[in-house]
């Protein structure tokens, strides 16, 4: 990264003020831009049109509107939670007609849809892998969370909504339900889908239990009872026992992952994760999966696979290959993965928020480790969409590593905010 443009762009700030002044900086060169739609939704990049990243999905929205909650831009958090909110109601059929048997589970474009038209809060025409228990476990947790937190008061329409989310959940027996999970691919049963859908319960529970609205929470006319709740809860966090610290245990190899990037969202912003755990997965991801330039969301990753864009044309790249990852799979040569960007500064999160517990030299070097790691996978002068941008993913383009196309990601740029936003608070806890 060419920090000649700021002194300390190569190396974490030593001081609160050095870290505010990297912040501006940085909000200067428009790195911390969030464009979003009139209604408060973000698309997950800033537009290139062949990408197909213009649309909106659920995930993506619950991240950046989780970072920009985080660092205290409460409103724009909210709205986007808000209008989201509006869209599952808008299709909440889709819930009721798996709910009621009506319609079946495995036909995945059934299920509700997890990436939209965000002007139009419409479905989009094209066979997609909606079948992603953990974008409604994402948008169940963090609508909770401001209920909880006193940021918004859920209206009767969203209370049952929130109720034909536990149903629907219970319906599909989210605990073994085979889902294309984070990174939209091959569907198997995955521990970072199961977990997001316990922390949506949890935090459900946490907001009723405080608000008292335990009566509220009715599916058509029937309570949904406290103690379902929980046995989903419990049935989840069984299943996560027998799976964690891997991703996937299923028999087919072609399905069993002992690694993943998706985990480390279990400890943060989920916080379902602690200890020993997530201990445990930290460390696979800094041994297994990180390479020079970012973080491998598995191995064995083909997408943006060396070479990407010679081997696919350009429709093809962002394509739905969730019932046929093998022909993508084919393209990737061992070692070459896409190295991601949305990996360190969650680290760098994980490790500070443990040093101001601990007080540990070794979570802060790590803290300070993965934040200076995702300052350097900043675009310099020499990037063709510009410096200073937060990219998806680097991948090998004949020979050298370069930002993909996807750049910049708001995922990225929202991660990499409250990776400086923890690291002012540890500043000013060693000063």
């Amino acid at each position: 990264m060419d920090g000649s443009k700021f002194p300390s762009l190569n190396q974490a700030p030593e001081t609160i003020e050095e870290t505010e002044q990297l912040v501006s900086f940085l909000e200067a060169q428009n790195t911390f831009s969030f464009p979003a739609l009139e209604n408060g939704l973000f698309p997950a990049a800033i537009a290139h049109e062949s990408t197909g990243y213009q649309s909106i999905w659920v995930r993506d929205n619950i991240h950046v509107a989780h970072a920009l909650n985080a660092v205290g831009k409460i409103e724009p958090a909210c709205k986007a939670a808000a209008t989201l909110t509006d869209y599952f109601i808008k299709h909440r059929d889709r819930f009721d007609n798996i709910i009621s048997g009506k319609h079946n589970a495995t036909e995945v474009m059934k299920r509700p849809h997890i990436r939209f038209d965000g002007n139009t809060l419409g479905e989009i025409d094209e066979k997609w892998a909606h079948a992603q228990n953990d974008a409604l476990g994402y948008y169940l947790w963090f609508y909770s969370l401001l209920a909880l937190q006193g940021k918004l008061t859920p209206t009767h329409d969203s209370i049952e909504l929130l109720a034909a989310f536990v149903h629907y959940f219970e319906k599909i027996r989210f605990w073994e339900d085979a889902d294309s999970g984070h990174w939209e691919e091959a569907r198997k049963v995955e521990a970072s889908s199961i977990g997001t859908v316990v922390s949506g319960l949890l935090t459900l529970k946490q907001y009723l239990d405080q608000s008292q609205n335990w009566s509220q929470l009715k599916y058509g006319k029937k309570l949904v009872a406290s103690e379902m709740v929980d046995e989903l809860i419990q049935q989840g966090q069984m299943t996560l026992s027998e799976i964690l610290p891997a991703e996937s245990i299923q028999a087919d190899p072609l399905l069993a992952r002992k690694y993943d990037g998706a985990l480390l969202f279990l400890i943060y912003p989920l916080g379902l994760v602690q200890g020993e755990m997530a201990e445990r997965i930290l460390e696979d991801v800094r041994t297994h999966l990180m390479g020079d330039y970012g973080i491998r969301r598995y191995l064995g990753d083909s997408y943006w696979c060396a070479d990407y864009k010679d081997m696919l044309s350009e429709d093809d790249r962002t394509s739905d290959f969730s019932e046929d990852q093998a022909s993508r799979d084919k393209l990737l040569k061992p070692g070459q993965e896409a190295q991601w960007c949305i990996f360190d500064s969650i680290m760098s999160v994980i490790y500070g928020q443990r040093f101001l517990d601990s007080d540990k030299s070794d979570d802060f070097e790590k803290q300070r480790f993965h934040l200076e790691r995702s300052l350097n996978q900043l675009t310099t002068e020499e990037c063709r969409f510009g410096p200073y941008l937060c990219p998806e993913s680097y991948f090998l383009e004949k020979g050298k590593y370069i930002p993909n196309d996807i750049t910049p990601l708001l995922w990225t740029q929202g991660n990499l905010m409250m990776a400086l936003h923890q690291w002012k608070q540890t500043v000013n806890e060693r000063r």
